[in-house]
């Protein structure tokens, strides 16, 4: 019989762009093969900045960005690092039409903006982090997550555990 899925949660607060980096950062170096990191949250709220960290992590050297209208880019590093936008996308279909999340990922690790907008399609084990502004600071943010299966809640618990114990 079948256990229930493992999951973990838990609330980090941003000060500014380069705090938001270094949780992107810790994700990266805690990251295996295989992990999927959902970016949610309104424009300019830095999901972008949080993959900037991960891809850091990751020790890609190149320039990332968001790709918006190329739809996914990669980045060699320790592990590659697929960088995917569903901005401009109108739902899963058209994700999966172009192959945005296939068989190339699982020897990565893939990170998804907007991943909102692919409700449904993408798997359930993985990292869902929502970025938001928070406060009366306009870099003040509140980055909110939640793990489901092993990988997923061992790479929180490596990566944003560490971060919420020093952020109290």
């Amino acid at each position: 019989m079948p256990t229930a899925a493992t999951s973990l949660d838990g609330t980090l607060s941003s000060h500014a762009p380069a705090d938001t980096r270094a949780i992107g950062r810790a994700l990266g170096e805690a990251a295996a093969p295989g992990a999927l990191v959902a970016l949610i949250g309104p424009l300019g709220a830095g999901k972008t900045q949080l993959t900037k960290g991960i891809a850091e992590g990751l020790g890609v050297s190149g320039v990332v960005n968001s790709p918006t209208f190329v739809l996914m880019n990669e980045h060699p590093g320790r592990l590659r690092l697929f960088h995917v936008d569903a901005y401009r996308l109108e739902g899963p279909d058209e994700a999966f039409a172009a192959g945005l999340l296939d068989d190339r990922a699982a020897d990565g690790v893939t990170v998804v903006e907007w991943a909102d907008r692919l409700a449904g399609w993408l798997p359930d084990e993985r990292l869902d982090v929502t970025v938001e502004p928070d406060g009366a600071g306009a870099d003040e943010r509140r980055i909110t997550w939640h793990a489901t299966g092993d990988e997923h809640v061992a790479l929180a618990a490596a990566a944003l555990g560490a971060r919420r114990a020093a952020d109290r």
